[in-house]
């Protein structure tokens, strides 16, 4: 059984600073809608099987590596909510969960 996937605030606003730096860097969307599509897919797996991703140090919190990014989820009984996305190319002092 799948479990409906929500967004913290923190992680839709990484996320979109993530597809919008694509989108200027390429100037093409191209890239965005290919990363954001993969994304997504990947999210299909995640709720289907949330144990899919790596433990944490805390007990319901896991990270499911894509591409060059992690992805930060608490699993929650009715569903899955993302946390953070972390582009793992940054300075990682500067990452805080």
């Amino acid at each position: 059984m799948s479990r409906e996937i929500t967004w913290s605030t923190r992680a839709l606003k990484e996320w979109v600073d993530i597809l919008n730096y694509w989108t200027k860097r390429n100037k093409s969307y191209a890239y965005s809608i290919k990363l954001d599509r993969l994304v997504k897919e990947k999210f299909d797996l995640i709720s289907k099987s949330p144990e899919i991703g790596k433990a944490t140090d805390f007990p319901v919190v896991r990270i499911k590596f894509i591409q060059d990014y992690q992805v930060y989820y608490r699993i929650q009984s009715d569903h899955i909510e993302i946390l953070a996305i972390w582009d793992t190319r940054r300075d990682p002092k500067k990452f805080k969960l």
